[in-house]
């Protein structure tokens, strides 16, 4: 009784791992999002199982199937037509539910298209966000974006090639100078990644295939000088009669720096003058 989750090489077939083929070979059925699409990964690994569709129009009607047969005692695989699944795939329900009635969860790690984008990209990978696919209609887009250019680090996001140039157009106005990067039909034949401004890639990336957009984070904003900042703790708190505490809380959020700094730097100041007067 357990229930895999099993990435699948997102092009190229020689990306699946040797467990990942055990696995398949091993369980008792696999639960798929294409039958199709699965079955050329399966037959090129001589892999014969039984398939269970399950992609969005039907995955609430199958769960309960699905945990029927793991509950009798059965192992499946859940795999997506490519990659990791649940990113941005049917299963995030059936794995709650699973964890819910105590059935064992195991993952099979392997391709996932947004970490082999970002990987590649020459953008930072130390913080990121995913953010799955962006809002079709244009206005909820681009608030959307406006929200994502804020965030410090590295935005991965999916977008339909159909769409992708437009949504280049409307970064290229509202952060103009803002890095990006079109990772395209990864690990394919026509693997392509191109790097640059949002308005440059709109009018030189091929817009087929499979698309990951990256954006570079927001620029970090220059913080006070905390000397500076320090002087305005002791004049607010003279002036307000308060206490070094509620002087740091307040000039804190209203210069932006760091609270925990800013208690450190007056902290230590007191103890300066503690010791001068004695």
């Amino acid at each position: 009784m357990t229930l895999y989750i099993v990435s699948t090489p997102i092009g190229n077939l020689q990306d699946i791992t040797f467990r990942a083929v055990e696995t398949l070979k091993n369980c008792d059925a696999i639960i798929v999002e294409d039958t199709r699409q699965s079955a050329k990964l399966l037959d090129h690994y001589g892999i014969s199982k039984k398939m269970i569709s399950f992609h969005k129009f039907s995955e609430a009607k199958k769960e309960d199937e699905i945990i029927a047969v793991l509950e009798s005692g059965k192992s499946l695989a859940l795999i997506s037509d490519a990659g990791t699944p649940l990113i941005s795939d049917p299963g995030a329900d059936l794995v709650k539910r699973a964890v819910e009635a105590k059935i064992p969860v195991i993952p099979i790690p392997g391709p996932s298209a947004p970490i082999t984008a970002l990987s590649a990209s020459g953008l930072d990978t130390s913080r990121f966000q995913f953010v799955g696919f962006l809002p079709r209609k244009k206005q909820e887009r681009t608030e959307f974006l406006e929200e994502l250019l804020e965030y410090p680090g590295t935005t991965i996001a999916f977008e339909s090639p159909e769409r992708l140039k437009e949504t280049l157009e409307e970064l290229a106005e509202i952060a103009p100078e803002r890095k990006c990067v079109v990772a395209r039909e990864l690990t394919k034949k026509f693997e392509e990644i191109a790097r640059g401004r949002a308005e440059e890639l709109a009018s030189s990336v091929t817009f087929r295939g499979e698309m990951v957009l990256l954006i570079e984070g927001a620029p970090q904003k220059a913080s006070p000088d905390l000397q500076s900042a320090l002087d305005f703790v002791h004049f607010y708190q003279k002036k307000q009669d308060v206490s070094t505490k509620d002087a740091v809380l307040h000039v804190a959020r209203l210069l932006n720096v760091s609270k925990r700094e800013l208690y450190q730097a007056a902290h230590n100041w007191q103890s300066r003058e503690e010791s001068a007067k004695k």
